[in-house]
């Protein structure tokens, strides 16, 4: 495995289906400590409407803030629809996510579309972004299967990967939205997207689910994904899906790695702190282990 990079997505995608809103000060002291462990990109928010998904209601006003400060991670932001993009291209966000559903279902119920009109119209979107100047990572969400439609045709997912290439979209996130994502499916498909371009940077969004989150995150690796999503404590779990459930969590990814001796330049204890302030804040214990456990201790990570 190259040195893999890791991607927080706990500010987005580990808050969206929180129905208390975290107040604005809270998050930006999340962000920024995360944003400053040494992970490489961290996911602000997304922009949606604010009546819709209150939790996200501050994306603008947490980027307005956030490029004015200097931080370690590139800071990046979800992108919906054109109206979402000329939000994020307006508060300055470097790296534009956007994503469509391998399944129609999930599809229609996250955007109102079906997944062929909403690939046409992401495919506009991130080209635009593209011009604009920006960095862009466009997802297939549902890869591995779909809480309202069981199994998803494999041939689906890799037409919808086929249609972001053909369009010059090299960043693609394979996103294990409902969490039904196995090793040997999500090494397969890893290979499979990488055939079709070696050039693809490939990343992996893996739910923990039914428990096969991490074992898949290390397929994912071991076949040539360059990035992996993750949440701190494991938080999160799409809102539109059927059975929601919290991400691989960051510092559990952070631990494993350290131990082999890989991203020692990640500040381990930092995240872990940033864990247990966000179960302190909630009230409750995370799925995520090591905030937990505490690290153990081996020579690599000395």
């Amino acid at each position: 495995m190259t040195s893999i990079l890791i991607h927080e997505v706990g500010p987005r995608d580990g808050l969206q289906a929180e129905s208390a809103v975290v107040p604005r000060e809270i998050k930006l002291d999340w962000i920024r400590r995360v944003a400053d462990s040494g992970v490489d990109i961290v996911q602000v928010g997304s922009f949606v409407r604010g009546d819709k998904m209150p939790q996200m209601a501050d994306t603008d006003d947490l980027f307005r803030i956030l490029s004015k400060e200097t931080h370690r991670a590139l800071l990046s932001g979800l992108v919906l629809n054109e109206k979402g993009l000329e939000r994020a291209l307006e508060v300055g966000v470097q790296l534009i996510c956007m994503g469509v559903s391998a399944s129609d279902t999930h599809s229609r119920k996250n955007t109102g579309m079906s997944t062929e009109d909403a690939t046409r119209r992401i495919i506009a979107t991130a080209l635009e972004a593209k011009k604009a100047g920006r960095k862009v990572q466009v997802s297939v969400q549902s890869a591995f299967g779909c809480g309202f439609e069981g199994a998803i045709d494999e041939a689906r997912v890799m037409s919808i990967v086929s249609t972001y290439l053909d369009a010059g979209l090299r960043s693609i996130s394979l996103a294990d939205t409902a969490g039904h994502a196995h090793p040997a499916q999500v090494r397969r498909y890893v290979q499979e997207v990488l055939e079709l371009d070696p050039a693809a940077e490939v990343t992996a969004h893996i739910h923990d689910t039914y428990g096969l989150g991490m074992a898949s995150v290390y397929a994912a690796m071991e076949a040539g994904a360059r990035a992996i999503e993750t949440s701190f404590g494991g938080l999160g779990g799409c809102p539109f899906t059927k059975v929601a459930a919290g991400n691989v969590a960051t510092e559990d990814l952070v631990h494993g790695l350290q131990r082999t001796g890989q991203r020692l330049d990640i500040d381990l204890a930092a995240l872990i702190g940033v864990s247990k302030d966000v179960a302190r804040h909630f009230g409750r214990e995370l799925p995520g282990c090591v905030y937990k456990t505490g690290p153990i201790q081996s020579k690599a990570m000395a």
